[in-house]
Formats: structure tokens, sequence, C-alpha cells
């Protein structure tokens, strides 16, 4: 006796085929989507807006914002925890969306080496 798996599994070379252009197509997707989401810049704040950074989508800082007001040269340290804070909420931001508009591409499945 022998074994048939059920219409639309297995199929042979034409489903091979098509599987292997659907893999590509997404992998073109995901190169265009990383390429616009590495030069996308996010803008994170701390200190309800006293501190902003502006990271790309690859993490890179590309600016630092300090209002006057945060600046007291007795509490330096409160100044360093800001910028940290607003660096970390730039980055954040960033992470979110690339592995939002990448689930998007994927279906949600979680490509090794992507997010």
């Amino acid at each position: 006796m022998k074994a048939r798996l059920p219409k639309g599994m297995g199929g042979g070379p034409q489903n091979m085929n098509r599987i292997i252009k659907q893999a590509q197509k997404m992998q073109d997707g995901m190169k265009e989507l990383q390429d616009r989401l590495d030069i996308t810049e996010y803008t994170g704040e701390s200190g309800s807006g006293l501190v902003k950074a502006t990271v790309t989508g690859k993490h890179d800082v590309v600016g630092i914002k300090i209002d006057p007001n945060a600046i007291d040269p007795d509490d330096m340290e409160m100044l360093e925890d800001l910028v940290a804070a607003a660096v970390n909420d730039a980055i954040s931001k960033a992470r979110l969306e690339n592995e939002t508009e990448m689930g998007k591409i994927t279906n949600g499945l979680n490509v090794p080496g992507v997010f």
C-alpha cells in the first residue's frame, strides 16, 4: 500500500519552486525594510522632555538635546541618568518598530538573525 499526502501537501518540483519564490520574495522585502529602518531616526526623551536623544535604526546616537534647565552643576549624576534614559527610550522605540514591521513581513515567524 502506497502512502499518499493530502492534496496540497508535497506536490513535487512545482510546489518546491513556489516555496523558493515565496522565500525569495520575503527575503527581498525584509532587506528593503531593514535598509529603510536602519536609516530611520527615533527620538526618545526623559525628564519630561528635558533631555532628548535621537538614534538611527542601527542604534547609532545621532543627537542629544539638553534643556538648560536640566543642568545642575551640583547634580551631574542626575543629568547623566537623564541622558542614559533618553538614549534607552530611543533605542526601545527603534527595536519595537523593527520587530513590528519585520513581523508583518514574516507573519510572526521568528527568523533567526533578523531580530
